[in-house]
């Protein structure tokens, strides 16, 4: 079925044409070249969009803002296993934590075979982003120019830095920043 211009809402795997569209549940924008079907949005994982327009004003449904999001049952679990005095990122894959501990330097994720954290996920850019250990400890994340962004506490960032409990979302996964 192909998307009609005059309809509100449009579903994932609809066919649409050239522009740009929102999604319906957290505004997050995305942007087709040629007729294609309509993916799921890479920042929520919502499956209805409307047409985006360059002169239109974005608005925040205040009901829909809540406080921080509950960690995931398994993050207890995985914080009581984990070395003391160490920086980690946890994460699951097929229903399992993967616990991964950060170096001194950088850690790379995405879906390159040389990434330190590898993510099988197609909206996962090849380099999509570093996790930078300072010295002195502290945690940055970092957007390595990737397509579908970094997202830290649901927040699109370039740089952005880190504390025990933040979230980073890239593509479908959910990785937890973890000091022990």
């Amino acid at each position: 079925m192909l998307v009609d211009e005059g309809t509100d809402v449009h579903e994932t795997g609809e066919l649409a044409l050239v522009g740009s569209l929102v999604c319906v549940e957290c505004g997050y924008s995305i942007s087709l070249s040629v007729l294609d079907e309509l993916p799921t949005c890479p920042a929520c994982g919502g499956s209805r969009f409307r047409r985006g327009s360059m002169f239109e004003t974005p608005t925040v449904d205040a009901d829909a803002i809540s406080a921080a999001p509950a960690l995931p049952a398994w993050l207890d679990s995985v914080r009581a296993d984990l070395e003391p005095a160490r920086q980690h990122v946890a994460f699951e894959e097929e229903g399992e934590p993967v616990v991964v501990t950060l170096q001194d330097g950088w850690t790379r994720i995405g879906r390159s075979g040389s990434a330190d954290i590898q993510l099988d996920d197609p909206t996962v850019s090849r380099r999509h982003a570093l996790i930078v250990r300072t010295p002195d400890e502290e945690l940055r994340a970092l957007d390595d120019r990737s397509l579908n962004g970094l997202f830290v506490n649901g927040e699109r960032v370039e740089w952005a830095p880190l504390t025990d409990g933040d979230e980073l979302e890239i593509g479908r996964y959910r990785l937890y920043v973890l000091q022990s």
